[in-house]
C-alpha cells in the first residue's frame, strides 16, 4: 500500500479529483481536509488556504493517479508525493483488493 499526498486550491476541486480517482477504481479511499500553506511563488511569499488530499492506493496505480492529477489539477506545478506504507491491517488490505482494479 502507498499513500499519495497532494493539495488543491479548494474543496470543490479536491472533491472532483477524488471522485475521478475513485470512479476509475484507482484507490480505495481519499481523505480530504482543509489546511493553511505558506510558500514562495514567483518571488513573493504567499499564505493561502488549501485542501489536502491523502489517497490510499497500491504501488501499481501510482503513475495512473499521478497522470490523472496532472491532467485536471488547477495548479501549474502540483505537489504529488508518495509514501510507502510498511504495514496495513489485513482486513483493510483485503477490502482494498475488492475496490481497486
Amino acid at each position: 500500500m502507498v499513500l499519495i499526498y497532494t493539495t488543491c486550491h479548494d474543496e470543490e476541486s479536491a472533491r472532483k479529483l477524488a471522485a475521478a480517482i475513485i470512479g476509475k477504481k484507482l484507490a480505495s479511499c481519499v481523505n480530504i481536509w482543509r489546511i493553511g500553506s505558506i510558500y514562495k511563488w514567483e518571488g513573493e511569499l504567499k499564505e493561502e488556504k488549501e485542501v489536502a488530499m491523502l489517497i490510499k492506493t497500491i504501488e501499481t496505480k501510482v503513475q495512473q493517479i499521478e497522470d490523472l492529477i496532472s491532467s485536471i489539477h488547477e495548479y501549474a506545478i502540483p505537489f504529488i508525493g508518495v509514501l510507502n506504507i510498511f504495514r496495513v491491517n489485513r482486513k483493510y488490505k483485503e477490502w482494498m483488493a475488492t475496490v481497486i482494479e
